[in-house]
């Protein structure tokens, strides 16, 4: 029948590799070269980080700005337009929970413009950001697209989380984090939504319906004292590898915070997926909240991280993991 796509599913069990421990270090606090108007002076959340146009662009899931950070480490803002009260910083209380964007994922097109994606855990958080680096970004509004998401990864109520997203092969990955515990015996996975590039290309430019998904990968990325481990990024190394970020968070649900209880990193390629655990520079497993990995140019081993702190009165930070996962 026309129009009618065929989902492919699978599902991946992640292997421990306890003999290379990821390297944490070179932490430093992301604060703007001139505060903002209106805005935090440091970047207050971070949840994504993404190499465009030569310049760290770090995403806020709580502020509506991009946070660019020059290769001179300068950082400056970029506005958001504000929500209908005409604020772009909220709180943690439940209204301003309701009312942000919640942006978890950021990734560049093959087209050149940056996407950054809303968590989709609440119809708040159903929008995109699209920025070509000149004008001004814009906002988007995404239900049927986010709606689709959800059906593919999700079931009796539990709620969309997307945290992660990379470009490869022509299709665009979107990593679902499913730490949604609120039901006792619900089955929440982890999961990977494939979707083509060029789909939600045309449909952000105006032609074409909302993109459609093309395929799911479940994931079992194991558990810290009973607490499951949930994507929180992800990164392409090329079209046949990814490098993975997954945190185990002591949390209820998806619009929820808690304490971290460990971190991995993990390679993900045609031979499954292999994950390490994240130690900082004393050798110590850390508790941060590790939310957005980028590689660093000329390097397969070595990335830059955003730490979103959960303190909204400290800045996030940016630092450097060293990964040698050859």
């Amino acid at each position: 029948m026309a129009g009618v796509v065929t989902m492919r599913r699978a599902h991946i069990v992640a292997r421990i590799d306890e003999r290379r421990a990821a390297t944490l270090d070179e932490l430093v606090p992301l604060a703007y070269e001139q505060p903002p108007d209106g805005l935090p002076p440091y970047v207050r959340a971070a949840s994504a980080v993404r190499r465009f146009e030569g310049r760290l662009v770090v995403v806020q899931d709580d502020v509506n700005a991009l946070a660019v950070r020059g290769e001179n480490g300068a950082m400056h803002a970029v506005s958001l337009p504000p929500d209908v009260s005409g604020e772009r910083v909220f709180d943690a209380t439940p209204n301003g929970k309701r009312r942000k964007l919640d942006l978890e994922a950021s990734v560049t097109l093959p087209d050149g413009r940056l996407v950054a994606f809303g968590s989709g855990a609440l119809p708040a958080r159903e929008r995109l950001v699209v920025w070509d680096g000149r004008a001004a970004p814009v906002v988007v509004a995404a239900p049927d697209l986010y709606a689709e998401l959800r059906a593919a990864v999700t079931h009796r109520g539990l709620r969309l989380n997307v945290e992660g997203a990379v470009v490869r092969g022509g299709k665009l990955e979107l990593y679902h984090r499913g730490n949604d515990v609120r039901y006792a015996g619900a089955d929440s996975p982890s999961a990977i939504v494939e979707i083509d590039c060029g789909e939600l290309a045309a449909w952000l430019s105006g032609s074409g319906r909302s993109p459609r998904v093309a395929g799911v990968v479940t994931v079992d990325l194991g558990a810290e004292r009973g607490v499951p481990f949930g994507f929180t990024d992800a990164v392409a190394l090329d079209d046949a590898r990814v490098v993975v970020l997954a945190c185990a968070e002591d949390a209820a649900d998806a619009i929820a915070d808690g304490d971290v209880l460990g971190c991995r990193v993990g390679l993900l390629d045609e031979d499954g997926l292999r994950m390490a655990q994240v130690h900082d520079a004393n050798g110590e497993r850390t508790r941060l909240k590790l939310e957005g990995i980028e590689r660093r140019p000329g390097s397969s081993t070595e990335f830059d991280v955003a730490v979103d702190v959960d303190r909204p009165s400290s800045p996030a930070l940016l630092g450097r993991l060293v990964w040698e996962w050859r």
